[in-house]
């Protein structure tokens, strides 16, 4: 051994000398809350903010595709917020985005989330002319289904990487929508939101709808 390898090893080795272990980086930590929300980042983060979204909303897809990006460096990375996404579902439109926006479990959350307000424009003109069409199923799952095939959503979805079988499935999972339904009676019952997004900061509501208004009540200084 070298005497330059057995020098390293010292160094490794002696009391005293310590090795600082890499920071975390809490982009790539994502669960669920007990409501069923998806949280991102730090659990334990000092501070906690709620976005309550409407997959329909062209005020939310604005809202994510200027916010998305520095909340992610400025923020969760470090470990001082964390960020839950939570549905308040307006229209039976919003909860099949809503459901599938939920395929492939907390690992994919996010990617579909903001694939599905990226596109937000060409899926919802999509929409408009199917509303305007033929009749529609009646049962829930039928014609929640029948929206995701016909408005550009399942063709989106297939993008990322899911069959339409696995899109079928999303759509039909009870536990998904039981828990999409609860959020959104918090947000509009409980909360009382006035529209979205809409968002808490610890518990309290802030004002406006916003990446410029809402920065305002996060941390004054990012990590």
């Amino acid at each position: 051994m070298t005497k330059f390898r057995l020098a390293v090893l010292a160094l490794a080795v002696s009391p005293g000398v310590l090795i600082a272990a890499p920071a975390t980086n809490w982009i790539s930590r994502v669960a669920l809350s007990p409501i069923g929300g998806h949280v991102l980042g730090n659990p334990a983060a000092p501070t906690k903010l709620v976005e309550y979204v409407s997959y329909t909303c062209s005020h939310c897809a604005y809202f994510v595709g200027e916010a998305s990006a520095p909340l992610k460096a400025n923020y969760v990375k470090g470990g001082k917020v964390s960020v839950e996404v939570r549905n308040a579902v307006r229209d039976k439109y919003d909860l099949t985005a809503a459901l599938l926006a939920r395929c492939g479990g907390t690992a994919r959350f996010f990617g579909n989330h903001e694939a599905l307000f990226a596109n937000q424009e060409a899926w919802m003109t999509q929409l408009q002319a199917y509303d305007r069409g033929a009749a529609k199923p009646s049962e829930q799952v039928a014609a929640l289904r029948d929206i995701g095939r016909n408005t550009g959503l399942y063709t989106l979805m297939g993008k990322r990487g899911f069959t339409p079988a696995q899109l079928d499935a999303c759509i039909a999972n009870p536990g998904a929508m039981k828990q999409i339904l609860a959020m959104t009676d918090e947000a509009w019952n409980k909360i009382k939101i006035g529209g979205t997004p809409a968002f808490t900061v610890n518990g309290a509501i802030a004002g406006g709808s916003s990446w410029a208004t809402l920065r305002d009540a996060l941390p004054a200084v990012a990590q």
